[in-house]
């Protein structure tokens, strides 16, 4: 059906095109363009049909979400701005110049926040492509991030090699292989998402498999493309990438490989240790981190600086936070004059930083409203007598990419938010409609 070749295609088409957070404007609004269809097909879906119990609790999560982000819209007296966390500096700044004080929105970047909004929307596509439209079938939006993430270190290879005419954006960390994104830890962050991805295609493709020889056939393709990964992983030089690696392989040998009880707890103890190794390796270890540590050159680029004046602002804008889309014209009131140059902190290198600062308590509680749902999904997907290997593959890509969120902002891209919100339609436990109505005893004749 055309809905089941819909999302995949579409989502195809933000890996291949959404990989950059700002450098790609002309990429990413196509891409928003072509979401409308999307969005308009599933809400007249949702007019025509009630959604099920199944759907509504990410559907009632995406509402929140809208919810929050659009009050910061609403123009406020200043007698109530005035008051918030803040906003004094604005205050003055309009004394000054001897112009009364206007109604003005929660956030303090008004002409930015709509298209922080807008950003999104190929998201908020995919995620109703999934639960509403019915397009739950992982073997094709796995099958679309298998394809490209190979595709993508294929390119990658040809960066490190071939100089920087194989780079898609100006922009972009040159000499490590960035594939089709302009940050290296974000396309980092598409192999790690693959790993799990591709397991679950070989556990289905092996289930079907009629013979011996398609299944060693089957094994073999996989572990070539597994070793390509490897490899990309290598060439991308992103330490968390590598890091999160570990953990991420175990998990998905532990989710799809059939060993024995008494196995499968040896494997998860050694998967804990070895990730605590990873991480403790990463961070004492003479690779270079800009976090921890004396920091001695690009200091004030470093996350160590930025994770510090993020902090910094969050403090001075909470509890309310200081709005949607106003990191940067936050961020550049509290970095020190002799540390201003040529080049800026676009993001805080750490999604939930930005949303703490931008969001303050209600991003907060948003946030543990949205893992507490993502933790009773784990619970239910690992518990069904028959589990779904893409909600599987979903869990540990979404763990994956919240956990690499901390110290970057992969959520920023159209590529990995459309990913992120087709694993969450994936964990959603719909159900295909077909097969329930199949199962049903056909009436006599």
């Amino acid at each position: 059906m055309i809905r089941h070749a819909a999302v995949p295609t579409y989502l195809l088409a933000c890996l291949l095109l959404g990989g950059a957070s700002a450098a790609g404007f002309i990429a990413n609004f196509i891409l928003q363009i072509f979401s409308l269809p999307l969005i308009g097909w599933a809400i007249w879906q949702m007019i025509q049909e009630r959604p099920s119990a199944q759907i509504r609790a990410p559907l009632g999560l995406l509402a929140i979400f809208l919810v929050i982000a659009l009050l910061q819209l609403v123009p406020l007296p200043p007698a109530l701005w005035m008051l918030l966390p803040g906003r004094g500096a604005v205050v003055e700044g309009y004394r000054l110049l001897g112009i009364p004080l206007p109604w003005l929105p929660l956030t303090l970047a008004p002409d930015i926040a709509p298209s922080s909004i807008l950003w999104l929307m190929p998201a908020f596509a995919v995620l109703l492509g999934v639960v509403v439209l019915g397009a739950f079938r992982g073997r094709g939006i796995a099958a679309a991030i298998v394809a490209v993430t190979l595709a993508s270190v294929a390119i990658g290879a040809l960066q490190v090699i071939g100089g920087n005419s194989a780079y898609l954006y100006r922009v972009t960390n040159y000499g490590v292989a960035v594939g089709f994104f302009a940050n290296a830890n974000h396309n980092a962050t598409l192999l790690l998402v693959c790993i799990p991805f591709l397991a679950a295609l070989q556990a289905t493709l092996l289930k079907r498999s009629g013979s011996q020889r398609s299944a060693s056939a089957i094994r073999l393709l996989v572990g070539a493309a597994y070793a390509v990964l490897f490899v990309g992983l290598l060439i991308n030089s992103s330490l968390a990438g590598i890091g999160l690696g570990v953990p991420v392989a175990l998990g998905s040998w532990l989710a799809f490989g059939h060993q024995r009880r008494a196995l499968r707890r040896g494997i998860v103890v050694a998967t804990v240790v070895v990730s605590l190794a990873a991480v403790v390796t990463i961070v004492v270890g003479p690779f270079g981190n800009n976090l921890f540590g004396a920091q001695k050159a690009n200091v004030e680029l470093s996350r160590q600086t930025s994770f510090a004046l993020t902090l910094r602002a969050t403090r001075d804008y909470f509890p309310i936070g200081s709005g949607t889309g106003s990191f940067q014209p936050v961020y550049h009131m509290q970095e020190p004059l002799e540390s201003v140059g040529t080049t800026f902190m676009n993001h805080a290198h750490s999604d939930w930083l930005e949303l703490l600062l931008e969001t303050g308590i209600v991003g907060i509680a948003f946030a543990v409203l949205f893992l507490a749902w993502w933790v009773v999904r784990v619970r239910a997907i690992w518990r069904a007598e028959e589990p779904d290997p893409f909600a599987q593959a979903a869990v540990i890509a979404t763990a994956a990419i919240m956990l690499h969120s901390t110290v970057d902002y992969p959520l920023r891209t159209a590529a990995l938010s459309a990913v992120f919100a087709a694993c969450i339609g994936l964990m959603s436990g719909i159900r295909p409609i077909r097969s329930a109505v199949a199962s049903r005893p056909r009436p006599a004749i």
